[in-house]
């Protein structure tokens, strides 16, 4: 099973970013899915999941900035994220199946500065 990310790179405070993580090899639409990110010296959170029914949370530092969204016909999981803030500023994770015994990608650089 491979996650493959794209999407991030450097964008100003007030900008906007669309990530994208593609899975290959596995029942995509079986599993929630997650956005977690990383920032330096911090530990990695969760930004945003999935569940397989539709059913979306948010952390309180995204609510209303950030919109996770899927499409199972192909295995992709999208993070919209607008009104990017410096504290966005990490690495972006896609994880399914959960934290703990799910698959995660790559990770993806976000840089919100100005």
């Amino acid at each position: 099973v491979q996650l493959a990310e794209s999407g991030g790179g450097s964008v100003q405070p007030g900008g906007s970013l669309r990530l994208s993580c593609t899975a290959s090899a596995l029942a995509f639409s079986t599993y929630a899915a997650n956005w977690y990110r990383q920032a330096p010296g911090k530990q990695r959170e969760l930004v945003a999941g999935l569940t397989r029914g539709g059913v979306t949370n948010y952390s309180d530092s995204v609510k209303g900035r950030f919109t996770i969204s899927r499409d199972n016909a192909k295995n992709t999981v999208y993070l919209q994220m607008n009104s990017l803030k410096p504290e966005d500023t990490a690495v972006y994770y896609c994880n399914l199946g959960g934290y703990n015994n799910g698959y995660w990608g790559q990770g993806t650089q976000v840089t919100v500065s100005s």
